[in-house]
């Protein structure tokens, strides 16, 4: 167990992903105060379009849970969820999601699509977006500028 919140322990894992040459994002899913998954972006690593943390999170908590679902279970993300996370948060039906910066590019939970409000998703989330929200736009920021430079 780790005296950080989820969210900074979602940061840091982003900074361990910034670091290593991956897009800056970390995912941590707790089931009640149990870390049941602590994940970041492995996209470059393992050559894996759908490496994202939170796909990662969610695939580590299933198996940590044995179970098809984690209701019951909160993710915490440092960047809003992609049209392939938000999908993969309904249909492991995920009681609630926290994220911290926005995507307005690729996000699809307040921005683009909005997955969670079409009627044909079967599983509606409670959303709280802009949690670290400062911390993580700046890493987001730093790192794709760093890669154009």
């Amino acid at each position: 167990m780790t005296d950080q919140s989820p969210m900074d322990l979602a940061l840091s894992l982003a900074e361990e992903a910034a670091a290593l040459g991956e897009a800056p994002v970390g995912a941590v899913i707790m089931e009640g105060t149990r870390i049941l998954a602590a994940e970041r972006n492995r996209m470059q690593s393992l050559r894996d379009p759908t490496a994202h943390a939170e796909m990662l999170a969610i695939r580590t908590a299933l198996a940590s849970r044995g179970t098809g679902r984690l209701d019951g279970c909160d993710l915490y993300v440092t960047l809003e969820p992609c049209a392939m996370c938000a999908g993969a948060i309904a249909h492991t039906r995920l009681r609630r999601v926290y994220f911290a910066a926005e995507d307005t590019k690729a996000g699809a939970v307040e921005n683009g699509i909005r997955l969670f409000d079409q009627p044909t998703c079967h599983h509606h989330p409670e959303v709280i977006g802009g949690l670290s929200a400062g911390r993580a736009e700046t890493m987001l920021t730093e790192f794709f500028k760093k890669l154009r430079d």
